[in-house]
Order: C-alpha cells, then structure tokens, then sequence
C-alpha cells in the first residue's frame, strides 16, 4: 500500500540531492543557471518527476532552455547514481526532469493585474468628471411628473403611512357571524 508521507520524504530527498550534485558535482555549464524547485514521486517510489527553472546569466538575458533541458538529459545517470546512494532505497527511482512553469504563470499573471489596476485607475478618472446623463432625480413621483416640476414653489408632501395589520383582540366579538348561532365569543379576526 503507498504511504504517502513516505513519498513527500523521498520527494524532498531527491530535489534536495540534485541540487546539491548540479551544483557542487558536475561542471557543465548550462547546468550553473538550472534551479531544481521541486520533485514529485509516486506511491510506488519507482518513479520521481523532477521539476526546475532556468535564468539567464544576468537577469536581462533569456533563458537557454534547450540547452539546460539537454545538460539535463547528458547527467542524468549521474544524478540517479547518486540519488540511490544517498536516499538509500532498495529501487532507485528513474528521473524525469520537467520544466517548471510556475515562475512563468506567475509573472504573467503579475502583468494581467498590473494591467488591470492601470484600467481601474483610468475608470476612476473618468468617473470622478462624469456628470449624470438625465435629469439630477430621474425618478417618477406619481403621475408622470413630479409635484415639483409642475409647482416649483410647492413642497413635496411627506409620503403616505403603510397601512397596519389588524391587531387581534382577546375581547368577545360583539357584531354578529354571518350564520347567526348565538355564540358571539370568537375573538375578532
């Protein structure tokens, strides 16, 4: 049965060894710009999916992705060699090295809302100048025009009350019923 747990731990195990062994161990130069973020294992511990990113040698050049992807493909039987030695498993699980595009979505999306926090600026300036197409009270009174509108010098009266619930009383009711029983002493209702 797969533990889990057991598969985090290798997982961890393995991004941390190669990293180590690409940066201290082998000397190929398209590896120095190679950074390993993360690593995945299966339930069986037989296979491990190895993800990484690339930089430029300064932050303005691109990224040789190819030739990272290549170095990569060079070194790694090394980089299992030295996997199964140092996480001591009785199957040292073959590696499988994947570009990473995190880092990437994530730029992209800092650009996506960068552009949309430029777009709500814009629309808060347009809306700070804006003035109402219509009228200033667009909306109707009663009977198609305000009272205002038709008497400048009138003031508007207070709006009606809303009619209340009947209460109910726990007096006898004195009118009779429509069927005439005699028994008058039902509450109102």
């Amino acid at each position: 049965m797969p533990d889990p747990a057991r598969a985090r731990r290798l997982a961890k195990r393995i991004s941390t060894i190669v990293a180590s062994v690409i940066e201290y161990q082998i000397k190929d130069p398209p590896l120095a710009f190679v950074t390993i973020t993360e690593a995945k294992v299966t339930g069986d511990l037989h296979d491990a999916t190895v993800y990484y990113t690339v930089r430029g040698q300064t932050l303005q050049d691109e990224a040789d992705y190819a030739g990272a992807a290549a170095a990569l493909d060079r070194a790694k039987g090394v980089l299992r060699s030295k996997v199964g030695a140092g996480t001591g498993v009785r199957y040292t699980p073959t590696l499988t090295f994947v570009l990473d595009k995190v880092p990437d979505t994530a730029h992209r999306m800092e650009q996506l809302l960068a552009s949309a926090r430029a777009a709500d600026a814009g629309l808060a300036q347009v809306r700070a100048g804006a003035k109402p197409a219509g009228e200033a009270n667009p909306y109707r009174v009663s009977g198609g025009e305000s009272e205002a509108e038709a008497d400048p010098g009138a003031a508007v009266p207070p709006a009606p009350a809303e009619p209340s619930a009947p209460s109910i009383s726990s007096e006898p009711c004195t009118t009779p019923d429509s069927e005439d029983t005699g028994d008058d002493t039902r509450p109102a209702g």
